[in-house]
């Protein structure tokens, strides 16, 4: 079997996640090389993991003809350009999600893997969740009848740093994005228009850093479907994720995970243990399964599961979402354009 030698630009949390994976849970995969500009954490991974090669740029990665493919999972504001020096050195590439917060930037990363004809998969992890991928499957064998309505309910059981906040871009590109890439995924249609109302309802600091921490968007699919995304960054009993499709045979919903099945019944309440907490338990299987279908694509040179196209659209969601909820009005998704 051939083996793929990558290298990863990036040993903060998903790095972390990436390289556990790499290591025990993909087949075909060796993680050779790890770059951080804190090149301490980067030895430390490199050490946890036998990782032969530890850096502090990503440039000795993008030099090593010796590395197959590169995994991009550094701070938003580095991914185009390691993505068009990863392009132009003909390596594939494996990006976490965004791909860039402006239009402008994402179209040169994307076409500079056109030019090299490289392959690209964005890390929109959940689309590899079985119970998602269950709802999917249900919509394309027609099991619901025609989709008509999308409930998606998206809530973090805390919100994380005000440092964060202040450099994500906002709720729409750090959070909901992802949400907004289930919306296409889950129906198969495209979202035509947004209409958005949020508040700060967590935390003032949050509204002081100019975002906020609670949202509702309501799509319009091209199909005729609607879609509300139901979002808040703290929810007091866990991560909160669960999807329902209403359709004109049906309808189809998940729940949460839980640590267990069990449930205590006694004669005051009937009770269970809180859901997995957040999304490094909620979403374990679902990294890795990404990661492996990356490197089958690569390897048997097929398509990758989630083009660069599939990562663009959802910032353009993102930021029409933020328009309309500035503006207070619908935003049709033909209004973004590159900036």
């Amino acid at each position: 079997m051939t083996t793929l030698n990558l290298g990863m630009v990036g040993a903060g949390r998903i790095g972390q996640v990436h390289a556990a994976n790499l290591a025990a849970r993909v087949p075909g995969a060796r993680l050779v090389a790890i770059a951080d500009i804190a090149f301490e954490a980067a030895q430390r991974l490199a050490g946890q993991y036998n990782i032969p090669h530890a850096y502090d740029n990503p440039e000795a990665i993008l030099d090593d003809p010796a590395i197959d493919a590169v995994i991009v999972a550094s701070a938003t504001d580095t991914h185009p350009a390691i993505i068009e020096g990863a392009a132009a050195a003909g390596k594939h590439i494996f990006c976490e999600k965004p791909i860039a917060r402006s239009l402008a930037e994402i179209d040169g990363a994307l076409a500079a893997v056109d030019k090299a004809g490289v392959k690209l998969q964005i890390g929109f992890n959940r689309r590899f969740d079985a119970n998602f991928a269950r709802v999917r499957r249900a919509i394309v064998d027609g099991e619901i009848g025609q989709p008509h309505l999308l409930h998606i309910i998206s809530r973090d059981p805390g919100p994380p740093p005000l440092s964060y906040i202040r450099v994500s871009g906002g709720i729409f590109l750090d959070m909901t994005i992802h949400d907004f890439d289930m919306a296409r995924f889950l129906l198969g249609s495209e979202v035509v228009e947004v209409y958005t109302s949020g508040a700060v309802l967590v935390d003032p600091a949050i509204g002081e850093a100019g975002d906020i921490d609670t949202a509702l968007v309501l799509l319009t699919f091209a199909n005729g479907a609607l879609g509300v995304i139901d979002n808040s960054r703290r929810a007091v009993y866990g991560y909160d994720q669960r999807v329902e499709v209403l359709g004109s045979g049906g309808a189809i919903q998940t729940e949460n995970k839980y640590p267990n099945a069990a449930v205590i019944s006694t004669g005051d309440h009937i009770r269970r243990d809180l859901p997995l907490h957040f999304f490094l338990e909620r979403y374990a299987d679902s990294f890795a399964l990404e990661l492996a279908q990356f490197v089958e694509a690569v390897v048997h040179d097929r398509p990758t599961p989630v083009t660069g196209e599939d990562g663009r659209i959802p910032v353009v969601m993102a930021l029409a979402a933020a328009k309309s909820l500035h503006e207070k009005r619908p935003v049709r998704l033909d209004e973004i354009a590159p900036a």
